[in-house]
């Protein structure tokens, strides 16, 4: 008898989300939704254990939060929890279910990657390749049949289900005897077999302004779909987030990239130290400002993109982003004139 797993992204607080066992990471420090959970176990279990890399911990939530149990998945330090992480990282979420919690019918997940600057399909995609890695070598509960993706952003949740059935129409993962990869079309097989793996071999567009809820719509709907389209990944770095030397990552990130877009609204000191860096790491840029009045000295000689809104901000990234791909092409082909 044929059995499928159901996979959907679902707008919901992990704390209210009811599911047999809710699966976090735990990047060798705690951070939002991770935190927040270990706070409610602490409340029933004093000083729940926490995994070392690789390792695994396992709780009965005891009614903390909605979910039944919860299981903490060791990793890296999350300056360290790239696109390949994120896929081992689901890929050992259910290899460890399989052994603890056999009988799990409904499993929850957060999304890791778009939180602190990762390209969010790209992260996503590499998720899903992990979950399916565990079912393809038949290490997951046995009961399993939905897998719920929790995400607090309405509009992240959006975005990413649309993501999810370009992948998988209708969120469904079969399960028949020819493994889920075969029964897929050519475009989901390629986009899951490599998701994670080759991620870092992509190019990818940093994106330098502060990482503030004032400035995510901006970054969603006017950056993002625009990098996207023109296929690039598009990464940004929240500083707040990370522990350690955050700057190393930074500058790893940019001197990689294809290109640097920058907002220079509001004058952020550390977009423009970033932009600094970006010059003298010779990654072109693309400068963007609200108004132009924004722009300090150093930067008024350069081409900037002045945007009276998102719509606009969008189309004209789009086009100076085609232009710069045409020329590139032209270049690659006849040689720089």
């Amino acid at each position: 008898m044929r059995r499928d797993i159901s996979i959907s992204v679902d707008v919901g607080d992990v704390l209210d989300f009811s599911a047999d066992v809710l699966v976090l990471k735990y990047a060798q420090d705690l951070y939002g939704a991770d935190r927040a959970v270990y706070e409610r176990l602490e409340s029933v279990s004093p000083q729940p254990r926490l995994p070392k890399v690789s390792g695994f911990t396992f709780h009965d939530a005891r009614g903390s939060i909605a979910a039944k149990h919860v299981l903490f998945v060791g990793v890296k330090p999350l300056r360290e929890f790239g696109y390949a992480e994120i896929r081992e990282f689901a890929k050992k979420a259910l290899l460890s279910l399989a052994g603890e919690a056999p009988s799990a019918k409904h499993v929850a997940m957060t999304i890791h990657g778009p939180g602190y600057g990762l390209d969010e399909t790209e992260a996503f995609e590499s998720e899903l390749a992990g979950i399916v890695d565990a079912v393809t070598s038949g290490d997951f509960p046995g009961a399993l049949t939905i897998i719920s993706f929790v995400e607090r952003n309405s509009g992240r949740a959006r975005r990413l289900s649309a993501s999810l059935m370009k992948v998988l129409p209708g969120g469904i993962l079969p399960l028949d005897g020819r493994g889920p990869l075969r029964a897929m079309e050519g475009s989901a097989q390629n986009t899951l077999r490599t998701a994670g793996y080759s991620s870092d071999a992509k190019p990818h567009v940093f994106v330098a302004m502060p990482f503030a809820e004032s400035m995510d719509d901006v970054f969603h709907y006017g950056i993002q779909g625009a990098v996207n389209t023109a296929g690039f990944l598009c990464e940004r770095a929240d500083l707040s987030t990370f522990t350690g030397d955050v700057m190393s990552w930074v500058r790893q990130r940019i001197s990689s990239a294809t290109l640097l877009v920058a907002d220079l609204s509001a004058a952020n000191p550390n977009v423009y130290l970033e932009v600094g860096y970006a010059w003298g790491c010779r990654v072109p840029t693309i400068l963007l400002a609200k108004d132009a009045s924004d722009l300090k000295f150093d930067v008024r000689g350069q081409r900037c993109i002045v945007y009276k809104s998102i719509k606009h901000l969008e189309d004209s990234l789009r086009q100076e982003l085609q232009g710069l791909s045409s020329r590139e092409s032209a270049i690659n082909r006849y040689g720089d004139p």
